[in-house]
């Protein structure tokens, strides 16, 4: 298990590190400390999931307001997974396996929620 996470976030930090090339190749002004400092752009992919995962109670409290009843729209579902998604990415980077599980069951959970109102939709 400790060699598989570890290949994971290996590969997690390759791809950032690819990422980061791209950034600066882009935005020139950005420091080239960035390359060699990976955690500092995972930090920041961590808390964009955060925010993108708290948001999801911003959205379901804006509509629920807007029809006056207490109600789940889709966009929570989808900030769920993109949040839950990015958290997982961010924990599989740094090897911490409690947070690993907790977002595997959340983005099951959300992904088979989207799966019953699709179907439901259907018929």
């Amino acid at each position: 298990m400790d060699n598989l996470l570890e290949t994971i976030s290996s590969s997690i930090e390759n791809v950032v590190i690819s990422f980061v090339h791209v950034l600066i190749t882009l935005f020139p002004f950005l420091p080239q400390s960035l390359l060699e400092n990976p955690a500092i752009i995972m930090i920041i992919i961590g808390f964009g999931g955060q925010a993108l995962f708290g948001a999801r109670f911003i959205v379901q409290w804006i509509v629920s307001e807007k029809v006056q009843q207490s109600i789940i729209p889709m966009a929570f579902w989808y900030c769920s997974i993109f949040g839950g998604l990015t958290l997982l990415t961010s924990a599989l980077w740094r090897k911490d396996i409690v947070i690993i599980c907790g977002q595997c069951l959340g983005l099951f959970i959300y992904l088979r929620n989207l799966h019953l109102i699709y179907k439901t939709r259907k018929t």
